[in-house]
C-alpha cells in the first residue's frame, strides 16, 4: 500500500466516511476512493456499491482482477432517554459491537449507577450532538416519550441520513408526533423513514424484551445496503 493511500483511508476514517482501497492485484498499483468524491473509472459501479454496502469484492477486468477493499465507519447508535429500555439496550448492543452514546438531560435518569460503563451525556441533545454530530453510520433511538427532548435529534437524524430512526410509541402517539413533526416542515418521505412503534414485531413487552426488538430491526437496517433498495446516496 502507497503512504499517500493509507494517509487517505486514515483520513477518512477520522472523518467518518466509507472509502474504497482498490488494488489491481496484477501490478500492485492501489488507490483510495472516499464517500462523496466525483470518479470515473471502467468499474465505477462496482465501486459505489462497495461503498454503500461495505462489502468488499474481487472484480475481473480486461485490466486484471481488482480487489475492492471496503472499509465504512464503525455503526453508533445515540439513544435519546436514559430509561430502562436503554439499560437493556446499551448491554445487549455492545454484544454485537455497536458503539452506544446514551442521551438525557434529566439528571435523575442519566447516572453514572444506571449505566456503568456506558457513554453518557448528561445534557440537551442538540447540545450533545453539536461537537459529535450525527451521520449516516448512527442509529437514533427516541424513547423519551417526551416531544421537548426527541423531536428535535429525530429531526437531526432525517437531515443528516441516520441509516436508523426509530421512536417509542404507540401507533397514536405516534400519529401525533407526524404531525408536530410536519409542522416543522418535514415531508412524507421524511416522515416514512421513522421506525414506529419501534423495534420488529414480537411481542415484546418487558424493557429487555423491547430492547431486543430494537436491536434487531437497527441490526436488519444495518445488513440491508442502501444500494440494495435502489438508493446510490
Amino acid at each position: 500500500m502507497r503512504i499517500s493511500s493509507l494517509y487517505a483511508l486514515n483520513e477518512a476514517r477520522g472523518k467518518r466516511l466509507a472509502a474504497v482501497h482498490v488494488t489491481n492485484l496484477s501490478r500492485g498499483e492501489d488507490w483510495v476512493l472516499v464517500q462523496g468524491q466525483q470518479f470515473q473509472h471502467p468499474i465505477a459501479t462496482q465501486i459505489e456499491k462497495a461503498l454503500h454496502s461495505g462489502r468488499s469484492a474481487i472484480v475481473e477486468t480486461g485490466d486484471g482482477e481488482i480487489f475492492l477493499n471496503a472499509q465504512r465507519p464503525p455503526p453508533v447508535i445515540v439513544v435519546i432517554g436514559a430509561v430502562h429500555i436503554s439499560q437493556s439496550l446499551a448491554k445487549i448492543a455492545k454484544l454485537t459491537d455497536f458503539d452506544v452514546r446514551i442521551i438525557d438531560p434529566r439528571t435523575a435518569f442519566a447516572t453514572a449507577e444506571r449505566f456503568k460503563d456506558i457513554d453518557l451525556v448528561a445534557d440537551w441533545p442538540l447540545d450533545a450532538l453539536r461537537d459529535r454530530p450525527l451521520d449516516r453510520y448512527t442509529a437514533l433511538v427516541a424513547v423519551t416519550h417526551d416531544p421537548k427532548i426527541d423531536d428535535r435529534p429525530i429531526m437531526q437524524a432525517l437531515a443528516a441520513g441516520c441509516f436508523y430512526v426509530g421512536a417509542l410509541g404507540s401507533r397514536k402517539t405516534h400519529a401525533t408526533r407526524l404531525e408536530r413533526l410536519r409542522a416543522q416542515g418535514l415531508d412524507d418521505v421524511d416522515l416514512s423513514r421513522i421506525h414506529a412503534p419501534i423495534g420488529l414485531d414480537i411481542g415484546a413487552v418487558s424493557p429487555a424484551e423491547i430492547a431486543v426488538a430494537i436491536l434487531a430491526e437497527i441490526i436488519q437496517a444495518a445488513r440491508m445496503p442502501r444500494w440494495a433498495a435502489g438508493e446510490a446516496s
